[in-house]
């Protein structure tokens, strides 16, 4: 009876001590993942809104930097923003960005996120709705304590019958 209860006692001092070593590095990663969608969702925004901000927040900015769209890449976050998601917004009505079943990895000072994609917009110039869907990576740097966006990735495909 005593073995059993020195082994039950040591069982709980074991799961104690594990609790109190993981449950801090969970709620760091739970941290880490809400700035990661936030990031995600002020993004969202920027492109619905033909708004650089948040880009020029979130990214880093560093020579070499490359976003790429379904084929067509900006070089560098200048270029991004001025060249991309500012002109969109006068070149667009209507747009509707929804980034959706964010699925995010994290290893060190390491983060990458998948997010479904799905756009609605019509083109001013032409008054022709599109619709596409499809898939968006970004890949993250902790860089001075914050995640910053060092790529994108985004890749749709017109939805049948739009």
């Amino acid at each position: 009876m005593h073995v059993m209860k020195q082994h039950s006692i040591l069982t709980t001092a074991g799961l104690a001590l594990i609790l109190a070593i993981v449950t801090p590095v969970m709620a760091v990663d739970d941290e880490d993942r809400q700035a990661l969608v936030e990031i995600i969702q002020a993004v969202e925004s920027g492109w619905e809104n033909g708004d650089g901000t948040p880009f020029r927040k979130h990214f880093l900015d560093f020579e070499g930097a490359r976003y790429v769209e379904t084929g067509g890449q900006n070089e560098g976050l200048t270029d991004l923003v001025e060249n991309h998601v500012e002109p969109e917004g006068d070149a667009l009505d209507d747009f509707d960005l929804v980034f959706s079943n964010v699925e995010t990895h994290i290893e060190g000072d390491f983060a990458w996120a998948i997010v479904d994609v799905e756009l609605k917009a019509t083109i001013v110039r032409t008054d022709r709705h599109i619709h596409k869907r499809g898939y968006e990576t970004f890949l993250f740097r902790r860089t001075d304590g914050e995640w910053k966006v060092v790529h994108t990735h985004s890749s749709t495909r017109a939805v049948s019958g739009s």
